[in-house]
């Protein structure tokens, strides 16, 4: 399934006839004149009847691979959503370009849900969002069969699957949906997924011979920095004097920390304000609107905020506590920097925060999803303990290498010291081998510093000759040794089969004593971060000052229109606007973001800014 052509794909797609529809569709609309890395091939099988997986980061694009192709296949693409906001942000957005779209969910009043059917039986609508719960009942079933249906496309597909972060068992009866609608192609994406959740979304959806892209998980405008966790609202702070005025989500565990840190930030005379599922309907979206209208700089929230929020220029995520997994984190901090421009995720990595997510994950009571949330969760802790390139870690976790180390992560702008790890690796590497490869890292650990105890005892694994060899050692040493050779490809866990170590091929010159293994040193603290180099927008430098007179132009439109001011435009777009400074109306539409729809709307306004600075 790896790289952008995949499964099925060879000679799908025959170069298109001149003039595209396509093309023009995409520059007319959407105001782009050129498919970003991936989007091409996704497109075009979609739109020619075939079935696709797509493994799309946050801020690729994603949602464009299958709203494009709605719009130039006969009938309307029906999108599977799991959220009401992420549903209505995206109709919102759609319907700034002049896109028909609507969402279909229960919280909408009785004459408004009959408006929305009248128009989906009228071949009205472009697209309709819909939940999948609302969509499998028997009732809209048998409306679906009275309509043409462009493509059926099933966003945040990861919830399909039980090894997904976010499991959801109403997408468990979504594979009806191909005994239903057998000739109508499907789509399912997801921007985090790993192997094992890649391959059951396929299995349980019938994906056979779809066009599977699988794009690079790198976000490389996000810097990505840990600290240890110490006083914890004071490196808060200190994180956000370096963010004035930007936007930011700040991620913690419980609902109480949420209100105690954002009542705090406010008192500091930060615009900050709390967001969890305990609040009130009204008062979640009263911050969640003033957040995306820029009204509100900050929002400390629980993992109930942020899910299919399209707010482009949020600059940074904080996560205050330790987040469950890996596939959590990279989507949360995947949050910040959509429009492609620098920001930062910061992760406050405390040990005690660990006990506390186990605490949690523990409380279930399917012993199957306990196993599989715990090798998530060391798998998080371990990217905390990281020392090497934090960005290789990440990417190498969805099963993605990285040639050379990032340049834009705390260890790579501040290098940490190194040690020689070649003997201790040797140790490590040999007990996993001792004891049969058939145990995790806790177990290996209890071997190599000599624990005394029944499940030792038993296995009578104190008559092996690395029992207690690592004695000196303490077991967060060999804990966070063992990850990392886990992470560089010494070993492997068989997370199919609790855990298990197992050695790899690449284990075989370390343990013959034909290489050497050197490791970054642990520390305590991490140094200030260097300054990156000047930060570039999408077409090289840009006048920050007639930058922030379109932010302010934009915004005086968006309040004027009662919608999120980047729906008006991204920063990226304003950012090429204020590097080019465009002075007609054609050659506003060579900016990338400006469609005719929105050229006639807001052209004017912009081009007397720009006509300003000229």
């Amino acid at each position: 399934m790896e790289g952008t052509e995949g499964t099925g794909s060879v000679g799908a797609c025959p170069p298109p006839a001149d003039p595209d529809p396509l093309l023009q569709t995409l520059d007319k609309v959407f105001g782009f004149r050129d498919f970003r890395p991936g989007q091409e091939g996704i497109v075009r099988a979609l739109s020619a009847g075939r079935d696709v997986f797509v493994l799309m980061p946050t801020g690729g694009g994603k949602s464009l691979c299958f709203q494009l192709p709605a719009l130039t296949r006969e009938g309307t693409a029906i999108v599977v959503s799991p959220l009401i906001a992420l549903m209505k942000d995206q109709v919102d957005s759609l319907c700034q370009l002049g896109v028909a779209a609507a969402c279909y969910h229960s919280a909408l009043g009785a004459a408004e849900s009959r408006q929305i059917l009248a128009r989906m039986h009228g071949g009205e609508l472009d697209l309709l969002y819909v939940a999948p719960e609302r969509l499998l009942s028997d009732g809209f079933l048998a409306r679906l069969a009275e309509i043409d249906i462009a493509l059926i496309a099933i966003d945040e597909a990861h919830c399909i699957s039980q090894w997904g972060h976010d499991f959801r068992p109403e997408y468990l009866q979504l594979p009806q949906l191909r005994q239903h609608f057998p000739g109508v192609p499907l789509a399912a994406l997801t921007a985090t997924a790993d192997p094992q959740t890649r391959r059951d979304i396929v299995e349980r959806l019938g994906l056979q011979q779809a066009y599977t892209h699988v794009a690079s998980f790198d976000r490389p405008n996000i810097r990505y920095t840990v600290v240890e966790k110490s006083r914890p609202f004071e490196q808060l702070q200190r994180f956000l004097n370096r963010h004035p005025n930007e936007s930011g989500i700040v991620y913690a565990l419980s609902r109480k920390r949420t209100e105690e840190i954002a009542g705090k930030l406010c008192a500091a005379g930060l615009r900050a304000a709390p967001y969890h599922a305990g609040l009130p309907d009204e008062l979640r979206h009263t911050t969640q609107e003033a957040f995306l209208r820029d009204d509100l700089d900050i929002v400390v929230a629980t993992v109930a905020f942020g899910m299919g929020i399209d707010k482009p220029n949020v600059r940074f995520v904080v996560h205050y506590d330790l987040p469950k997994n890996l596939e959590s984190y990279y989507q949360e901090t995947g949050r910040a920097g959509r429009d492609g421009l620098p920001s930062e995720a910061l992760l406050l990595f405390g040990y005690g925060d660990i006990a506390l997510v186990r605490g949690l994950i523990e409380k279930s009571e399917n012993e199957e999803q306990i196993r599989i949330e715990l090798h998530k969760l060391n798998a998080m802790v371990g990217y905390g303990e990281e020392r090497g390139c934090r960005r290789r870690t990440l990417l190498g976790y969805f099963g993605e290498g990285l040639k050379e180390d990032c340049g834009n992560c705390d260890t790579c702008l501040d290098p940490p010291e190194t040690f020689d790890a070649t003997e201790d690796a040797r140790k490590a590497l040999s007990c996993v081998y001792r004891v049969g490869q058939r145990f995790g890292v806790g177990y290996v650990v209890e071997v190599l510093r000599g624990a005394d105890n029944e499940r030792v005892r038993r296995n009578n694994h104190q008559q092996l000759s690395t029992w207690g060899i690592g004695a000196d050692k303490s077991s967060d040493h060999w804990s966070s040794l063992l990850r990392q050779l886990i992470h560089r490809g010494y070993l492997r866990q068989d997370i199919e089969n609790y855990s298990v170590l197992k050695l790899t091929e690449q284990a075989r010159p370390l343990l013959r004593g034909e290489e050497t293994l050197e490791l970054p040193v642990p520390r305590l603290r991490v140094k200030a971060v260097k300054k990156p180099k000047k930060s570039r927008g999408p077409v090289g430098d840009y006048d920050q000052a007639l930058f922030e007179r379109l932010r302010a132009r934009r915004k005086q439109i968006a309040d004027g229109q009662g919608i999120p001011p980047y729906m008006v435009f991204s920063d990226a777009t304003l950012a090429e606007m204020a590097a080019v400074v465009p002075q007609t109306a054609q050659e506003l539409l060579q900016i990338n973001g400006v469609g005719l729809t929105k050229l006639e709307r807001f052209g004017a306004d912009f081009l007397e800014e720009l006509g300003q600075a000229s």
